[in-house]
């Protein structure tokens, strides 16, 4: 039996404008302001002498690595990105951008997301991935719709209650 795996799908390249300008600021910062600090404490870290004891050496050289990974990633995504510009022409229908409010039938409780691009997800503020499960069970269906999504929790059944685009 092989250890190989299929490679997994790639994430939909697709983000809104307000995503797109916070990755591009997050590399600019990259470049112009951390990563010329890092490499100033690497040098004086240096200079200190004997770099098999020196922990700050050690620390600084795996800040510089996790610096120029996160930055070479971007390179690469940000010139592969396609901003989604404005609201659908149907403007009931669920699609990219979307912020909705969803009712779970079996407890009751609303929930409310806002489909985003996978580079931009955020729990915290109820953004959901085009790639997750529940968007794209979500995706076409329209106020008072019901539909099933397959949830890590099992099957779940929900009302979508309102749709709504960024003005």
């Amino acid at each position: 039996m092989s250890r190989w795996r299929p490679p997994s799908p790639g994430s939909t390249a697709i983000i809104t404008r307000e995503g797109f300008e916070r990755l591009k600021a997050e590399l600019d910062h990259l470049w112009h302001v951390l990563r010329p600090e890092v490499v100033k404490a690497l040098a004086a870290a240096a200079a200190e002498g004997d770099r098999s004891e020196n922990a700050e050496y050690t620390y600084r050289k795996k800040q510089l690595g996790e610096i120029d990974r996160r930055a070479r990633y971007l390179s690469k995504r940000i010139p592969a990105l396609k901003v989604a510009e404005g609201a659908p022409a149907d403007r009931d229908a669920v699609f990219f951008g979307a912020a909705i409010t969803l009712e779970n039938l079996a407890s009751g409780e609303e929930v409310r997301y806002r489909i985003v691009g996978p580079d931009e997800t955020d729990a915290k503020l109820g953004w959901i991935s085009i790639d997750s499960p529940l968007a794209r069970a979500v995706l076409k269906k329209r106020v008072d719709d019901e539909f099933e999504a397959e949830l890590p929790g099992g099957r779940t059944r929900f009302l979508i209650v309102d749709v709504r685009y960024a003005a």
